[in-house]
């Protein structure tokens, strides 16, 4: 696959959400504001996700309610950006405070402090995931496409779509279409596929 296939997913997901008309949608990311969003925060977007945003940002909460905001990168308060960045990995470490823990970590410390400490050098070290809606997370890095969107929420991780198109349809469609013998995400992306 080609870096264009990338770029298709993306505008595919992109035109599905906005024919759905299930949120607001105003005009894309600009190339200067996608190196000022990766600047800020550390990390590149996918090609899939960079050019789902390039045709149109998706901002506040959809129209059906269901809980959770779209990341506003061009207005958004800097530091709920910065808190839904690190939702992902602030959740699983609450689960470590409460007992969850990997064995490829080691022996569990005998103090939930030690063990959430312990926790975040694994974290630190896990590659980067990028909010696309609530606490539904696209792998971060410049060029890679067609990851699955994981749902992550602590220690619980689910699929949400095979990719980006295929999240928008599940996520936004109602009913959502169905799975066929032929849906078989494959997580890419180390560390937090290991939660599914």
């Amino acid at each position: 696959m080609s870096d264009d296939e990338g770029t298709r997913i993306g505008e595919e997901a992109a035109r599905r959400l906005a024919e759905l008309g299930c949120c607001e949608i105003e005009p894309g990311l600009t190339d200067a504001e996608f190196d000022w969003v990766e600047a800020r925060h550390g990390f590149e977007f996918a090609a899939d996700h960079r050019a789902f945003l390039a045709v149109g940002l998706p901002v506040g909460r959809p129209r059906s309610e269901r809980s959770g905001p779209w990341p506003d990168w061009r207005n958004g308060d800097p530091g709920e950006l910065r808190a839904q960045i690190g939702k992902a990995a602030d959740l699983l470490l609450c689960d470590v405070r409460h007992g969850h823990w990997r064995r490829s970590w080691g022996p569990r410390p005998d103090k939930p402090e030690e063990a959430v400490e312990v926790a975040k050098v694994h974290v630190a070290q896990a590659p980067a995931i990028v909010p696309v809606y609530a606490h539904r997370y696209l792998p971060a890095g410049r060029g890679s496409y067609g990851h699955p969107v994981l749902s992550l929420y602590g220690a619980d991780c689910i699929y949400y779509g095979a990719d980006l198109a295929d999240y928008v349809r599940r996520e936004f469609e109602v009913p959502p279409p169905p799975r066929d013998d032929g849906w078989r995400p494959r997580a890419t992306v180390p560390f937090w596929r290991d939660y599914l």
